[in-house]
């Protein structure tokens, strides 16, 4: 009976972590291999102490060497293994082992330095192998109890008290070296930490809108039609009614009423398409460059009260474009810009004005209305919130403005205070280079 080969198993990928952590502890190599050029310099040419500056100069040549092989090897775009970054940090302590052997043994401060290896290994590598490098360090450590009885050429012993002078003197040194690597490292990964949680924040917040977006999309969809033949249904025969009732003495108040019907089915109609519209219409329509005069026209084109809107459009920029499905873009503006003159009391004008933004372009749509207080900016883009009159919208004008923005890799920003009027800025991102030039 023969045993069926067992699946050989999967090769494990680099983790790209694994790049970002050799790329920090490459400058820290660096910033170490200059410290410690200095504290030999120091040591043999400031305080004259009697070392084996040859030996010393050849260990530190051969971890700038090392520093050099591994900054080429990142040049290649080489996919990165956390067994790398274990190697380098157990040739680190190899190396600091055998400065510290010929620079005083234990009776050197800087042995304190270890304890930075060991701090690095647990912020970069995965608990088994910090485990094993602490084990090495601790082996590291001890040999130089028997290092240190080795005659070194050229190594003179200083007496017993110009050592503990030296010795105090230096803990000190390596305690401010040690530690300020300690924080500055700590620190840059708590920052880290930060901004990730940050980013995965606003991921799920983004995440979070888009879903309210798809929903809002099923419900608008659904109701259309569910509604549509009822609304149908009572169209018609309002329509019938009044015109059965206007061959006959009917009064002209019945008429009215049922006029007033036919309206407000018609209102109901106009109301679900607009919610089909806002709520994801245009999901499936192409995006494509689009010329900012070109949006400025359609989003001003049958708007109420556009007379009231003063462009600032640089002749410039006319013919600047931005990304994205042009319908969705202009809808989208069109709602803010009809925001700001609901805003605007009487016949005061609104300002749209676009400005240039690296590749892509800002919107500005400033109003002189009566702003928002703190409490209502920070629930303004909230789905279905808003300070309107009944029937003047329903909150989802920059909802759908931000979804749409960030959707786009562009934002959405609202500057508001009471008495001070309201600015939105939109910013969009620019063409693709082959689509612009196309």
């Amino acid at each position: 009976m023969t045993t069926p080969p067992s699946a050989s198993p999967l090769p494990v990928e680099p983790s790209p972590r694994a790049r970002i952590n050799l790329v920090w502890l490459l400058r820290l190599r660096w910033g170490v291999l200059v410290g410690q050029a200095v504290l030999v310099a120091v040591a043999a040419w400031g305080l004259k102490l009697a070392l084996p500056v040859t030996a010393l100069v050849a260990l530190l040549a051969v971890e700038a060497l090392t520093n050099a092989a591994v900054r080429a090897g990142l040049s290649r775009a080489q996919p990165v293994a956390e067994a790398a970054i274990f190697g380098l940090m157990l040739w680190d302590t190899l190396v600091l082992t055998g400065l510290l052997a010929l620079s005083g043994g234990t009776h050197n401060p800087f042995t304190a330095l270890y304890l930075v290896n060991v701090a690095l290994g647990t912020v970069l590598l995965p608990a088994r192998r910090t485990w094993a490098m602490l084990a090495f360090t601790l082996v590291a450590f001890g040999s130089l109890f028997v290092l240190q009885d080795v005659t070194l050429p050229g190594l003179a012993r200083p007496d017993h008290a110009e050592l503990m002078r030296l010795h105090l003197s230096g803990m000190w040194v390596a305690f401010a070296v040690a530690a300020g690597f300690i924080v500055y490292f700590i620190q840059r990964v708590t920052r880290a930490l930060a901004e990730r949680e940050q980013e995965l924040a606003q991921t799920r917040a983004r995440h979070a809108r888009q879903e309210k977006v798809a929903s809002l999309a099923t419900l608008a969809a659904g109701a259309a039609h569910e509604l549509s033949t009822p609304l149908s249904t009572i169209a018609v025969v309002a329509k019938e009614l009044e015109r059965a009732l206007s061959a006959s003495s009917t009064s002209e108040s019945v008429r009215e009423d049922l006029r007033l019907i036919r309206q407000q089915v018609d209102r109901c109609r106009d109301v679900l398409v607009q919610m089909s519209a806002d709520a994801g219409q245009t999901t499936g329509e192409p995006f494509q460059p689009t010329p900012l005069e070109r949006l400025v026209e359609e989003t001003l084109a049958e708007l109420p009260g556009r007379e009231r809107v003063r462009v600032d459009l640089p002749e410039a920029l006319k013919d600047w474009r931005v990304y994205g499905p042009p319908r969705a873009l202009a809808r989208v503006l069109r709602g803010l810009v009809k925001n700001a003159l609901q805003a605007t009391p009487g016949s005061g004008p609104v300002v749209l004005c676009a400005r240039a933004e690296g590749l892509g372009a800002r919107l500005e749509v400033r109003d002189e209305g009566q702003g928002m207080p703190d409490a209502v900016l920070a629930r303004a883009g909230e789905p279905f919130f808003t300070t309107k009159a009944p029937g003047e919208g329903m909150g989802l004008g920059l909802f759908l403005a931000r979804s749409l923005a960030e959707q786009l890799g562009g934002a959405l920003e609202l500057r508001s205070k009471a008495g001070e009027g309201t600015t939105v800025r939109l910013s969009l991102p620019g063409a693709p280079a082959q689509e612009a030039a196309a």
